[in-house]
């Protein structure tokens, strides 16, 4: 599972280089998700635009990622494709987490809180 990282001004940019997270991949991607954002303090942006296919193994990873970073730090996800926001509104995990359907919106979300 390939993700890369880059940090801005008061959060940092996960991006998710695959196009899916699945049951076989959905541990790598907790891994690789806890290695990228170990010793930061900055909400994490996790921006999904190549993900293309998300199962419920996935989905759960997700909210492992979540749930390591809280309660200090805030987890937003931005860039879905249609098949992975309708797999979101489908389990209802679009009530869960704050979600953007561009990059460019999560992260003018995320300035305009750290004002």
């Amino acid at each position: 599972m390939e993700l890369t990282s880059e940090k801005e001004p008061k959060m940092l940019i996960v991006t998710v280089q695959e196009a899916r997270i699945d049951a076989a991949s959905a541990l790598q991607f907790k891994d690789e998700i806890r290695r990228v954002t170990e010793g930061g303090v900055d909400p994490v942006l996790l921006d999904l635009h190549h993900v293309e296919f998300i199962d419920s193994s996935g989905l759960g990873a997700i909210v492992a990622a979540m749930k390591h970073l809280a309660p200090e730090r805030q987890l937003v996800l931005a860039g879905f494709t249609p098949t992975v926001e309708k797999v979101f509104k489908l389990t209802r995990m679009d009530t869960v987490f704050s979600i953007f359907s561009r990059v460019e919106d999560g992260i003018a979300a995320l300035q305009r809180k750290e004002a």
